[in-house]
């Protein structure tokens, strides 16, 4: 198929799905054989959960000061571009959402550029990005990229390295590509020698608790998977039912549950592949992933299994679990004393050790084992963009040290992407307990983002398993359709390998 032929099926396709003229299965049946990946639906690992529920830190919006020569740079270099209207379609993601509602009037006037932001479910970005793309119009200045599109649209879009060392007039003083955390830049903007994007977005999966609960039962923060799972039947057994040990995200047929087992699997040694591109999840290590997690949910409240990232977040929130490893978007959420139950009571920690932990080659498809699961995108520039450069500049902006900083203390919930952020006064500065947006989780993050991090296979079929296929199988397990993790794992094989197979 040609390029032009595939972008123009991708788009319909995209397009009939959105419409809903087309099913879920067979939606991504054929976006992953356009190579898409999980993204592709809009259940991927970009999960605003603070954003979502609108809290940002008023104190921080009122005392937002942009860097001052910064702005004067932007005022005198985008003279020739005012008066122009950039473009960007994106999901509800924390620096969208900050740069939307709170940052986005100081580069409008320092620069006289028009910003328009659309704030939409992730599967009508993609609609709108392949409707763009196929037609080249360039309706859209500025693509969000989930890490999953990398591959299928970085033909559509402008390296930024490139664009930084050819325009020297547009390239914003101190930007610093090397700034970024290189894990990111590997994972989540790289596609073969092309940046497709610069790093936007990063949630991860980290460990948090309650400290009260803790300090309480005289539990110490757990550094292997054992101790982890110990400090669940722990709280369990004294606060149990009013707190549960732990919580999840297991809804039956959702990629929230994929997401939880491939943490638990990586952390036992396992591999969604193995070398020979085959499943690997129902080997020895694949099976002591699954006893280990059903023992861990014997500790979980029973709502889990109709629970995705939300439910999750919410009942930690409410006070009823007393651990979780998840994603770090959640902590600031909780620290909100007009909304949590938990407020200043919450601690970070990175992720317990794995019992064994698979190299890159002992797996397929370049799945990178690791119980810090991510998700994450970038932010690229159309090459399709009739106002190029306007749009770099906004590109830059919106991904500096500053902007970023802006955008983590006003508490949407970020992961910040440059290595600099962590280390602001400004962002240490609310690393306080009990306020809303607290950022005293971060250096966690960083931590697991440079030591602990997975990333899940890149296979075009990725799609089609990792939001139907394998949890599908998987909530069938947990709702007792199987008489054994064996007997769910064995099939579950069998599925994945016809797929795969074509």
């Amino acid at each position: 198929m040609r390029e032009s032929d595939r972008k123009l099926f991708l788009a319909s396709v995209t397009d009939r799905y959105v419409r809903g003229e087309l099913s879920r299965r067979n939606f991504l049946q054929a976006a992953g054989k356009l190579g898409l990946g999980a993204g592709a639906l809009g259940l991927t690992a970009t999960l605003p959960f603070g954003a979502r529920q609108g809290f940002f830190n008023s104190a921080a919006a009122a005392e937002i000061s942009p860097d001052a020569d910064m702005m004067a740079w932007l005022k005198d270099v985008a003279k020739p571009f005012a008066g122009q209207t950039i473009r960007l379609a994106t999901e509800s993601t924390p620096p969208s959402n900050a740069i939307n509602q709170h940052l986005k009037p100081f580069f409008e006037e320092a620069t006289g550029i028009n910003v328009e932001i659309e704030v939409l479910p992730l599967e009508q970005v993609l609609q709108k990005l392949t409707l763009d793309v196929a037609s080249g119009l360039g309706t859209y200045d500025l693509y969000y990229l989930d890490q999953s599109w990398m591959a299928s649209f970085s033909g559509d879009v402008i390296d930024p390295r490139e664009k930084y060392a050819a325009s020297s007039a547009l390239a914003m003083p101190n930007y610093n590509f090397d700034d970024f955390l290189k894990p990111l830049v590997d994972g989540i903007s790289m596609y073969e020698d092309t940046m497709v994007g610069v790093p936007y977005d990063i949630p991860i999966f980290i460990y948090m608790y309650r400290k009260d609960v803790y300090d309480e039962l005289g539990l110490k923060v757990a550094t292997t998977m054992d101790e982890f799972l110990a400090n669940a039947q722990a709280i369990q057994k004294a606060k149990g039912p009013d707190i549960y040990g732990t919580t999840g995200q297991m809804k039956s047929g959702h990629y929230s549950l994929e997401c939880d087992w491939t943490a638990w699997l990586w952390g036992h040694g396992g591999s969604v592949f193995g070398p020979d591109s085959k499943f690997s999840g129902n080997d020895d290590a694949g099976l002591a992933a699954m006893e280990y997690w059903v023992k861990l949910k014997e500790n979980m409240p029973p709502g889990v299994t109709s629970w995705t990232w939300d439910g999750q977040g919410q009942s930690v929130g409410q006070g009823i679990a007393g651990q979780v490893l998840s994603w770090g978007e959640f902590f600031p959420s909780w620290d909100n004393p007009e909304s949590s139950r938990v407020s200043g009571l919450m601690e970070a920690a990175v992720p317990p050790a794995p019992k064994a932990l698979r190299t890159v080659g002992e797996t397929g498809f370049g799945e990178i084992p690791g119980v810090g699961h991510q998700g994450g995108s970038s932010l690229a520039v159309s090459k399709y963009s009739k106002s190029q450069d306007a749009a770099w500049l906004f590109a830059q902006w919106a991904t500096s040290a500053d902007t970023q900083v802006f955008i983590t203390t006003l508490g949407g919930g970020t992961g910040p992407t440059r290595t600099s952020v962590y280390d602001d006064a400004r962002v240490k500065a609310n690393a306080k307990p009990g306020i809303p947006g607290t950022t005293r989780h971060l250096n966690v993050v960083r931590d697991t983002i440079d030591n602990h991090m997975g990333s899940e296979p890149d296979l075009p079929e990725w799609a089609e398993l990792s939001n139907d296929t394998i949890p599908v199988e998987l909530g069938r397990f947990f709702a007792g359709e199987y008489d054994n993790p064996k007997a769910a794992m064995d099939s579950i094989a069998d599925k994945v390998n016809k797929i795969v197979a074509g």
